[in-house]
């Protein structure tokens, strides 16, 4: 049976100013008894969160289609009027390759320009960071991506920037909400286009924004003696194909091998079950192609081409995954390496980390007298961390455990497109040192310490998962352990509240943050857990961090059993596992 309150707002649909099609949708599942995926689909408005909407596409009010995007942009558009009076505002819309993908951007696009709103429209899919570097290219108020990220085929969603290129932030964040909610009617919306004020961009933004990737490089001198690394790529059906084969060949790579059976971008994501490079079963294909041609390097970018994921051969010649703590830490390793031997470094640059990311990064930044600020989870903290500081001290790399990372400040999101021309760079001048990109990484930890980390992730679906998750969270914080991997739990920072306690001295301080529903407990041994439901998916993540010295390579695999032991006691302590 269907709750009352949700048969009327299906009754709303069905007797509303929607499309047939729509309608024709809703009475085909009312017609197969399809009670569980009706109730799914209306049982809330999908909410237009601080990054805007994520949804499984579909007919309903819980469910990415033209109206839920059409209310959510006449938010947009009102709130930008409000903000930006007595100007001519503009935007810049860009999509991926998901279904629907194309046709949400052109919807948008209509109801930006029927609200008498400039338009500049992407003339076919490109990567979300393009589309951050256009808003600040052609000087636009905002911007608005048709993206899911990695999500599953049957998801689609709407990113919502600012004019600096960032995802907007506080207090942009909750007012654009608070204008988005109060569209109550799809008669609210104005649906029918103005052509006169879309113009159509491409190929001049492409050229704009690569130059800028291209400016980027340091080591191109150990490129043109390694131009022939065996470098293999695949975009898994996503918007990297666009530019990532032709910025690693301007970058002056010759020997670029792309998945032919990924190369193709199509939103059903044909080869893999989700299109995540943090997923192994995503880099299978990659694998194999550098396994038969003994590549050096592996890279892949999820479908939005703002995220990247890498393998490289291991100390016994076997191509492995490196996780986002790895690839973020070797990244940042490698840039103040480069920018301390070109004489760049005066004391006044920094690098930016979100809380859940490896503490190794901080290591690294204070061997070099740099800045390492950090941030919640969410690259657009770390956007609003360098639109504060610019002008003031000078961004050099940050980077996030999820495998987004950013390198210069003219794009203000992640962005897998210069990353993967950094990495194959840092791969060049690692084979030009006679190492491998594991051995690189291999003597960072030995200088540092071997920090290992490990992402558990429970997923929670439905309406009742999301109080699951809450209670979850709610225990944690009433039964703190007090031990973890026998290591005392010394200090406990909670980002709700915006305290931190030291749990010996009883001593609390404030967080310089605004409050997150984060949960971190740090023990005696350096070892660090975080808590963090997701932002944009039913989940709740659980991050472990821990390290050892490494006193020489020979000692590697020995450490890291070592912290794997460590890992498996304290998932086991937190009774994950």
């Amino acid at each position: 049976m269907i709750d009352n309150a949700i048969r009327t707002k299906i009754d709303s649909w069905l007797s509303g100013n929607y499309d047939a099609a729509t309608k024709a949708e809703i009475n085909d599942l009312l017609n197969r008894n399809e009670h569980d995926t009706l109730s799914d689909a209306f049982y809330k408005d999908l909410e237009f969160g601080t990054g805007g909407l994520r949804g499984i596409m579909g007919a309903g009010s819980n469910r990415m289609n033209r109206y839920t995007l059409g209310m959510a942009t006449q938010g947009l558009c009102n709130y930008l009027k409000q903000n930006f009076p007595d100007q001519q505002i503009k935007v810049a819309i860009a999509h991926d390759s998901r279904n629907n993908s194309d046709k949400f951007a052109r919807i948008i696009a209509d109801i930006f320009s029927a609200n008498d709103i400039k338009v500049y429209l992407f003339d076919a899919l490109r990567p979300t960071p393009e589309l951050s570097f256009a808003i600040r290219h052609l000087r636009c108020q905002s911007g608005v991506v048709i993206t899911a990220s990695h999500n599953p085929k049957e998801y689609n969603g709407y990113k919502a920037y600012w004019n600096d290129g960032a995802q907007v932030t506080a207090p942009h964040d909750k007012n654009i909400i608070t204008e988005v909610n109060k569209i109550t009617s799809i008669d609210d919306v104005k649906f029918e286009p103005k052509p006169e004020n879309i113009e159509m961009i491409g190929a001049e933004v492409d050229e704009a924004y690569m130059k800028e990737v291209l400016d980027l490089s340091i080591s191109q001198e150990a490129i043109k003696r390694q131009h022939d690394l065996k470098i293999v790529f695949t975009p898994i059906h996503g918007t990297g194909i666009t530019l990532v084969p032709e910025i690693l060949k301007r970058f002056g790579f010759t020997n670029v091998h792309v998945v032919e059976e990924q190369s193709e971008p199509n939103g059903n994501f044909p080869t893999v079950v989700y299109p995540n490079p943090e997923e192994k079963d995503a880099m299978t294909l990659a694998m194999k192609k550098a396994e038969e041609l003994d590549a050096d390097l592996v890279m892949a970018t999820d479908p939005d081409a703002d995220r990247v994921g890498i393998a490289v051969k291991n100390l016994k010649g076997e191509f492995v995954l490196l996780n986002g703590n790895q690839t973020g830490a070797l990244f940042v390793n490698y840039l103040l390496q480069a920018w301390q031997k070109a004489g760049k470094l005066t004391g006044k640059e920094y690098v930016v980390k979100t809380i859940v990311t490896t503490d190794l990064i901080k290591k690294i930044a204070d061997s070099y007298n740099v800045t390492m600020y950090e941030t919640l989870t969410g690259f657009k903290y770390i956007a609003e961390i360098i639109r504060n500081l610019e002008g003031k001290e000078t961004y050099i790399a940050g980077g996030e455990e999820s495998y987004g990372y950013l390198a210069g400040d003219f794009v203000r999101d992640k962005d897998a497109i210069s990353a993967c021309a950094l990495i194959a760079e840092m791969a060049a001048v690692a084979k030009d040192n006679g190492q491998s990109l594991f051995e690189m990484m291999v003597e960072m930890y030995t200088r540092y310490g071997f920090y290992k980390e490990d992402l558990v992730s429970i997923t929670k679906k439905g309406m009742r998962g999301a109080e699951e998750i809450q209670q979850m969270m709610a225990d944690m914080r009433s039964n703190p352990p007090q031990t973890i991997a026998g290591s005392k739990v010394v200090e406990i920072s909670d980002y709700k509240s915006g305290t931190r306690k030291n749990t010996v001295t009883g001593e609390e301080s404030k967080l310089d943050m605004e409050s997150s529903n984060v949960l971190q407990y740090m023990t005696e041994d350096g070892s660090k857990i975080s808590a963090r439901p997701s932002g944009t998916e039913p989940k709740i993540k659980f991050y472990v961090s821990v390290n050892e010295p490494l006193t020489s390579k020979e000692d590697f695999d020995a450490t890291a059993q070592q912290l794997n032991q460590k890992i498996e006691q304290t998932l086991k302590d937190l009774k994950l596992k």
